[in-house]
């Protein structure tokens, strides 16, 4: 099968993004992981498929696959990818574009600096929604917040490993850390991400805090591992970040990729607010391959 595609960047979490508007491709985890390798396919973090609208409340619909094939729930630098996308290829005029996910509704505005912001709703906070198993585990208070205790702790020392646990439509946890370039991202990580206690794994994030406006991350990404930038895990971080008590209401995200802005106003009455989140979209190439059956 001949597929074209158009590779972007944000901040440097990359991906291939397709364009499935005239008739679905029907692709397997097998093929999207080919796309994915950046050996004998393209290279990305991530596939996003730009599909015609389910409903009349949206005007396109928003997949993302993992490098690893598997479809995951939301993609932050991927969606403002995927609103740069659409307008250059003339799939629409309309600005802001509302976009569905596998369990969201997202607002995408392209702003005419070239930066695009997305409304990526409010955070989740309820353990079982993440999904986060915090059985017989006990809490530290931290801020307005708390963080929790993983064990065994078998990585990384001897200290226990605390986490701040939340959803962005996808599962983060958030380590907070003195130096993000000393962090045991490749050794935590991974051990993190596949904790018996998040049963459909989760994004593990490593937060440096410069100052109440500006904090340095790291992300090993679930089904990725580490990458440039991760839009929900900058938001993740930000969030937990205000909640602990570090952050104020607007920071800056310093990534390997970029810098990302991130903004939260926390509770509004009986609701939390949404998380925006602003930062750059590339186009890098357009491209035709193969791809085997």
């Amino acid at each position: 099968m001949r597929v074209r595609f158009t590779k972007m960047q944000g901040a440097g979490n990359d991906f291939v993004v397709l364009d499935e508007t005239r008739g679905l491709l029907g692709l397997s985890p097998a093929q999207y992981r080919f796309l994915a390798d950046r050996h004998f396919g393209v290279g990305a973090d991530q596939i996003l498929s730009v599909r015609p609208a389910p409903d009349a409340q949206v005007d396109f619909e928003y997949v993302i696959h993992n490098a690893d094939g598997g479809e995951v729930e939301h993609c932050g630098n991927g969606a403002r990818c995927f609103v740069r996308f659409v307008h250059d290829q003339g799939l629409t005029r309309r600005n802001p574009v509302r976009v569905r996910t596998v369990n969201n509704i997202l607002v995408l505005s392209e702003g005419s600096d070239g930066r695009v912001t997305v409304d990526m709703g409010p955070p989740v906070f309820d353990l079982a929604q993440v999904p986060f198993d915090a059985t017989g585990l006990t809490p530290q208070v931290a801020g307005s917040w708390q963080k929790w205790p993983l064990a065994p702790v078998d990585v990384g020392g001897s200290a226990p490993v605390l986490i701040a646990v939340l959803s962005m439509g996808n599962p983060h946890a958030v380590l907070v850390v003195d130096d993000v370039d000393t962090a045991p991202v490749s050794l935590q990580g991974p051990w993190v991400e596949g904790h018996p206690r998040f049963p459909r794994r989760v994004n593990a994030g490593f937060m440096q805090v410069v100052s109440r406006s500006q904090i340095r991350l790291r992300v090993y990404e679930r089904g990725a591992g580490e990458t440039l930038a991760c839009g929900t895990g900058a938001c993740a971080a930000v969030v937990a970040g205000i909640r602990l008590g570090l952050l104020d209401p607007c920071v800056d995200v310093d990534t390997r990729g970029g810098r990302l802005t991130i903004e939260w106003a926390g509770a509004q009455g009986p609701d939390w607010a949404p998380v925006c989140m602003t930062g750059p979209a590339t186009r890098v190439f357009e491209g035709e391959i193969d791809i085997p059956d």
